[in-house]
């Protein structure tokens, strides 16, 4: 019996050992499990995460990227778009808003206070321009200043004339000599003859004192200053008053700016300028506007904005390239509103923000129609639609309205709402999913035909503008404009008919608006959207040239930049042309 008893304890307590160590060994897997498990609910959910285009909704990815069509980064579909407050509103989650780069301000007061920056050039003082002219006729006999840029001073010989008319004249003099005495009128007369002449008290007694005739008189310089230009060679016959140097002081010199139609309010004279050279690096001149031109050049549209400026050890020398900048309060403004650039979404009609809003729910977004008021260059006046505190978007702004659109929501472009997009087929909706980028796609040779002699028709539109050929560059546009026109939509295929989908619209836009244009202002403008249009046209279908460079300016385009196309490496500005022909740099080779 106490055998028996002696078993089952010795079972009883194996089973016990057994049961501890089985919980031992079977806590940790379940954690193990249950990580795995996580993990994999995580790889699911990220499997069935779908990835748009805020700006082309058609575009359907299952994993993170860029837009084939134009390189934005994608957006989660699935983020909370539908509100559980206001039905109108956008909801975001904060992983959501957080993976659209989705970032908020507060709403503020302050002074409008713009930053305008002018480029310009150093130039020559009109005013210390000077004309040294010859004041009798004769033949160069001698040039004692000979070349351009010698310095000289007031008093200094330029050169020894031979004049047939003053050996006369002296001729005259010393008759009139002999016989002073009996007529002192006569013998007046003919030194008023010579100084009529300018010749100075000094040269004319040296001919009465030696009685003998001078046949080079010398050409004295009436100014000090830098001959600016040479009129003149030896040999040369001229007439009286005929001017035979130009010569500038440049003790003082211009700085010339050039003022943009749209920043003409935020100038005034009297304003403080700091200005930089290109040519003397680290070194900020100082200096206040003293005059603006009263016209606008009808070419480039500008005004010219001018600094007097002492120019100590001649360090500053004409045509040197200058960048000014003048930080101005608009005048008769208060205190207003302010926001950045960024949060403001404009549709050509209507401006739009997206504000803010914190429930116990969660937050949401809802948009919110605004009145512009001046541009502070990187940020926005508001006139009405806001109020002070309130918090808006100020990045990530096309993600959110992309939201709005794919719910069916009020959004930018649609600002009463309507059926959810899926896709674009001419109006059909329909879920494209795209799997290529657009550098990744391969044109066929029909597409590719189709598209040569567009670039082509670009280039000679570029050319027009560098050359400054208003009538010309409207001509090139009317035919760049009737050849896209003219191309056959089953041209191209798949997700090149979604590209060209894209440009074909806002190229024919901008070529029918440069046919009502009235200067060559109006056709950069619409030739910065064109060029934009091109570089995403070529960057996916190529050209007939072996290399393509794209070149950036961040002068045109009223200062915020723009690119442009080129078959030539050489930087030849088609925004600003004689302006500033080489502003830019390459950016981007296309092969």
């Amino acid at each position: 019996m106490r055998n028996v008893f002696k078993n089952k304890y010795v079972r009883f307590s194996l089973l016990i050992l057994v049961g501890v160590i089985t919980g031992w060994v079977i806590k940790p897997g379940k954690t193990g499990t249950s990580e795995s498990s996580l993990a994999t609910t995580q790889e699911s959910q990220e499997k069935e995460q779908i990835w748009t285009c805020s700006m082309h909704p058609q575009i359907r990815r299952n994993e993170p990227g860029q837009c084939p069509i134009c390189g934005m980064d994608l957006i989660p579909l699935n983020s909370e778009s539908n509100s559980e407050g206001n039905p109108m509103a956008i909801s975001m989650s904060e992983t959501a808003m957080q993976l659209a780069n989705v970032q908020t301000i507060y709403v503020t007061k302050r002074k409008p206070v713009k930053e305008v920056r002018m480029p310009g050039k150093v130039q020559a003082d009109e005013r210390n321009i000077f004309s040294q002219t010859s004041h009798i006729p004769g033949r160069i006999e001698q040039l004692i200043v000979n070349y351009t840029g010698e310095e000289v001073k007031t008093g200094q010989t330029l050169a020894l004339i031979y004049s047939p008319e003053l050996v006369t004249a002296e001729e005259e003099l010393l008759e009139a000599l002999k016989i002073k005495e009996v007529q002192p009128a006569l013998f007046e007369a003919a030194k008023d003859k010579l100084r009529n002449w300018k010749l100075s008290e000094s040269q004319i007694e040296e001919v009465i004192t030696t009685g003998k005739i001078q046949d080079k008189f010398p050409v004295l310089s009436e100014v000090s200053g830098v001959v600016l230009k040479k009129r003149v060679n030896t040999g040369d016959y001229i007439m009286r008053g005929m001017p035979v140097f130009d010569i500038v002081d440049l003790s003082k010199v211009w700085i010339l700016l050039d003022v943009y139609e749209s920043d003409i309010q935020w100038i005034h004279e009297g304003d403080k300028v700091e200005f930089t050279v290109q040519s003397i690096s680290g070194k900020t001149f100082n200096g206040n506007i003293s005059f603006i031109d009263p016209v606008i050049n009808p070419q480039s549209r500008v005004a010219k904005a001018r600094i007097e400026f002492t120019n100590d050890g001649m360090k500053l020398k004409p045509e040197m390239f200058v960048t000014g900048t003048i930080m101005s309060e608009l005048k008769g403004e208060k205190e207003g509103l302010v926001i950045p650039k960024s949060a403001v979404m404009w549709t050509g009609e209507r401006s739009v923000v997206y504000v803010k809003n914190q429930t116990n729910k969660g937050v949401n977004f809802m948009m919110t129609e605004v009145v512009l008021g001046p541009s502070l260059g990187d940020s926005y006046v508001i006139k009405s639609g806001l109020s002070e505190g309130m918090e808006i978007a100020s990045n990530g702004t096309f993600s959110i309205d992309a939201s709005a659109q794919l719910a069916g929501k009020p959004s930018m472009m649609s600002p009463e709402g309507g059926v959810k997009m899926t896709g674009h087929n001419h109006g059909a909706p329909v879920q494209v999913e795209v799997k290529t980028s657009a550098k990744a796609l391969k044109p066929n040779k029909n597409e590719k035909e189709t598209i040569i002699p567009l670039v082509q028709e670009y280039l000679k539109l570029k050319d027009a503008l560098v050359e400054d050929d208003f009538e010309k560059g409207k001509t090139i546009s009317e035919s760049l404009l009737n050849k896209i026109k003219g191309v056959e939509m089953n041209v191209f295929k798949g997700e090149s008919h979604n590209i060209w989908m894209q440009a074909r619209p806002t190229l024919i836009k901008s070529l029918g608006t440069i046919q009502s244009a009235e200067n060559i202002g109006a056709l950069r403008t619409q030739f910065h959207i064109v060029s934009e249009q091109f570089i995403l046209l070529t960057e996916t279908f190529g050209s007939m040239y072996e290399k393509l460079f794209v070149i950036h300016c961040p002068m045109a385009n009223q200062n915020k930049g723009a690119d442009w196309i080129s078959n030539n490496k050489e930087v030849k500005n088609p925004y600003l042309g004689a302006e500033m022909i080489s502003c830019g740099d390459v950016i981007k080779e296309l092969k």
